[in-house]
């Protein structure tokens, strides 16, 4: 069967529509995921071993920037000391009084010890450093689940800042850990931390 000629220009129009519609769509969901990447969600890699064993080396997680103000027990994405995007577990927020330790050598926070068997390093302990800290407002007491190998405001306490975060350096909350996929993880707040007042 012959092809007229402008049945040929009919179909050179509608290849040429459909090239437009799949570029802009992919123009559009290019600019989609960025403003979530800014705005939304971030994904973040961990670097070191301050987080064993909940997070490992090379382990990847989404971060919920909308998620409001952090509480104890969240894992979160903060600008830290050095100025480099780092993870740590919020252990005192404003007004708490943190401690370490009581006759079991356990963190208490406003007086209630803390049971952090559920995401301590395996044979780590609460702290190797004795401290007793009252958390200004706005700011936050962070600790890495792998005490003995994390540098975190522990380690910050004769520095200017007192060791503290401003919760205005918060990126966002970890929810999920989605890399590998073999240790995908729906991140939950410790119980232990809603018997806190």
């Amino acid at each position: 069967m012959a092809v007229t000629k402008k049945a040929e220009g009919v179909g050179k129009e509608k290849k040429k529509g459909s090239f437009r519609e799949t570029v802009l769509l992919l123009v559009v969901g290019v600019g989609i995921a960025l403003l979530l990447q800014a705005f939304v969600v971030g994904s973040f890699y961990i670097p070191s071993e301050s987080m064993e064993n909940t997070l490992l080396i090379n382990d990847r997680v989404f971060v919920n920037k909308l998620a409001g103000a952090p509480e104890r027990g969240d894992i979160i994405v903060f600008k830290g000391w050095n100025g480099e995007d780092t993870i740590k577990r919020v252990i005192g927020v404003g007004g708490d009084k943190v401690v370490c330790c009581d006759k079991q050598k356990r963190i208490t926070v406003n007086g209630t010890a803390l049971d952090e068997s559920s995401y301590l390093h395996p044979g780590d302990f609460a702290s190797g450093d004795k401290f007793d800290v009252t958390v200004p407002a706005g700011k936050l007491w962070l600790m890495g689940d792998h005490r003995s190998a994390s540098a975190d405001s522990r380690s910050h306490m004769e520095e200017p800042g007192g060791g503290f975060i401003s919760v205005d350096a918060v990126i966002g909350t970890a929810v999920v850990r989605y890399w590998p996929l073999s240790r995908g993880y729906l991140f939950s707040r410790p119980d232990i931390f809603d018997k806190v007042k």
